[in-house]
Formats: structure tokens, sequence, C-alpha cells
């Protein structure tokens, strides 16, 4: 293994690692989900590993094309930026939309008394919510099915901004032995950050009480998935 080779392996890994770290979109997503969807954690680290494995390939097909074809860094740059924009937006617009399903949830499922009078002529009165009948059952049962799937599809949308400028087009001058080498420590770097993340906080989180405010997780998974949008598209993170 050559010196130039080692530098890029050892990069490869060093940038998997702390861009995933550094990146909220790449865990924070699946953390609030698999509160809200109750997710059991196979299904969490499951969805969390085959997102990752979207994420990550889309940008290496790209990047085998532009070095099959001869094209220059800057125009693949041009097709990373335009891809990570929609991903930014995408998942802005999946957060907003999920915030604002949540709250209606949060109204419709409000908390009210009944007064039930027996007759023996005793009454009672008791707190009453509809979170688990009627339309209810059926719509968290389509938001379940159909959320992996948009996370996977902005996932597949979102670059690896790093890897082919500063990892493929060098690696590849050196050989194609050095250009899967650090296309693979990448990746699995990339993703084995992102499973442990989510997994940590997952289990993490498992132990805090959340039954007082579990009508609020779809409305707060929705503002944090937000969140973290726009905190790529404006902040760059």
């Amino acid at each position: 293994m050559s010196h130039e080779l080692s530098i890029l392996i050892t990069a490869a890994a060093s940038i998997g690692f702390f861009h995933t770290l550094f990146g909220p979109d790449h865990y924070l997503p699946f953390i609030v989900m698999a509160q809200s969807g109750k997710w059991s954690l196979r299904k969490t680290t499951l969805i969390t590993f085959l997102c990752g494995i979207g994420h990550v390939m889309s940008s290496v097909l790209l990047g085998i094309i532009g070095i099959v074809l001869g094209m220059v860094v800057s125009k693949l740059e041009i097709i990373e930026g335009f891809r990570g924009n929609l991903a930014a937006w995408a998942l802005i617009a999946f957060g907003l939309v999920y915030f604002i399903w949540g709250m209606q949830r949060v109204v419709r499922n409000k908390p009210h008394q009944h007064l039930h009078t027996h007759q023996d002529a005793v009454s009672h009165i008791h707190t009453h919510v509809h979170n688990d009948e009627h339309v209810h059952v059926h719509e968290t049962a389509n938001n379940k099915n159909l959320t992996p799937w948009i996370l996977f599809t902005i996932f597949v949308l979102g670059p690896c901004e790093p890897l082919i400028p500063l990892l493929m087009y060098p690696a590849a001058k050196n050989s194609l032995a050095g250009l899967i080498s650090v296309v693979v420590i990448f990746g699995s770097i990339t993703i084995a950050t992102m499973l442990s993340v989510v997994i940590i906080s997952t289990l993490g989180i498992s132990f805090i009480p959340l039954q007082r405010i579990e009508r609020y997780m779809h409305a707060f998974s929705g503002a944090a998935i937000c969140l973290s949008g726009m905190a790529i598209q404006f902040l760059g993170l």
C-alpha cells in the first residue's frame, strides 16, 4: 500500500465519522420517528441501515459515472450541490407536513371529560381521549407504512459531499483497488456511525418516561426533522 493511499484511507475513515456525527440529518430523523412511530429497535436499525446504504451508494454511483466519463470534479460538485438542496428542502417539507399533521392530532385528541350517571344515581367523571379510535387507527397505520419510504427517498437524494472530490477522484488516480478501499471504508464508517448514534440514543430515550407528552410526539418529530433540514440548508451542517 502506497503512502498516498494510506493517507486517503485514514482520511476516508475520519471524514466518514465526523461528517456523519456533525450532520444531525444523518440520525435525528430516525431517532424521533422511532419514538413517534413506536418502532422496535430492530425496525429502527433496519431502516437506518437501508437509508445509510442508499445515502452512500447514490454518491458512489455518481462518482463512478463521473470517473468513467472523465467528468471534471466541478461538474460533479454542481450535481451534488443540486441534490443536496433538493434533499434539504424535501426534509424541511416532510418535517413541516408531519408537524402540522401531529398538531392536528394533538388538538383532535385533547383529553376531555364525560359525566356518567348510573341507575343507583351515583355519578362519576372520567377523562377520555379518542387516540386509538375510528379513523385514527388507519391514519397511524398508513403513516407507519409510508414514513420509511419517504426517509429512504430523501436519503438517496442526499449526497455525501466530501466523498467524490476529496476521496474518490484522488483514489482513482492511484488504482482501482485504492478506489474500492476508500469507498468501502468511507461507507462503512458512515453507516456504522449512523447506527451507533441512533441505537444508543433510542436505548437511552427508552428509560425516559414520555407518557405525559406522548400525544405531542408526532408534532415534536416533525419539528425536529424540519429543523434538521433547515440546519443543512441554511447553516451548512
